[in-house]
């Protein structure tokens, strides 16, 4: 007689499902044989993986997005001595400094980097 553990394996095994399966002896004392009809049935997730909302996105690693893309991005600074606009990448790692004026334009910290106060990008 089968015990409960291997009907179980049985019952739920992927080539079985949605069939009547022929079962014996469920309870040790049973000797009974019939069908048992099994319905699988589709389990409804906690959240919609599809179409993740934006601030969920935004807090997820730059890999485990739905499309992952870097956290990083290249802005264009606006001098406001000459004017000239220059390319800075935003976790730049060395002093960026303008090429017309040799004024501060970022400072590098442990990841983005810091815009000098009265500069702005676009």
């Amino acid at each position: 007689m089968p015990s409960v553990s291997k009907f179980h394996r049985f019952a739920t095994d992927a080539s079985f499902t949605n069939r009547a399966v022929t079962y014996a002896a469920i309870v040790s004392s049973a000797y009974c044989t019939g069908t048992l009809p099994i319905k699988v049935h589709p389990k409804r997730l906690a959240k919609d993986l599809l179409h993740p909302s934006p601030i969920e996105e935004k807090r997820k690693h730059k890999l485990k997005r739905l499309v992952q893309h870097p956290n990083s991005y290249f802005m264009d600074v606006k001098c406001p001595g000459c004017y000239k606009i220059t390319t800075v990448f935003s976790h730049a790692q060395s002093v960026v400094v303008c090429a017309g004026c040799s004024t501060i334009l970022c400072q590098p910290t442990g990841g983005r980097a810091r815009l000098t106060e009265g500069l702005y990008f676009t």
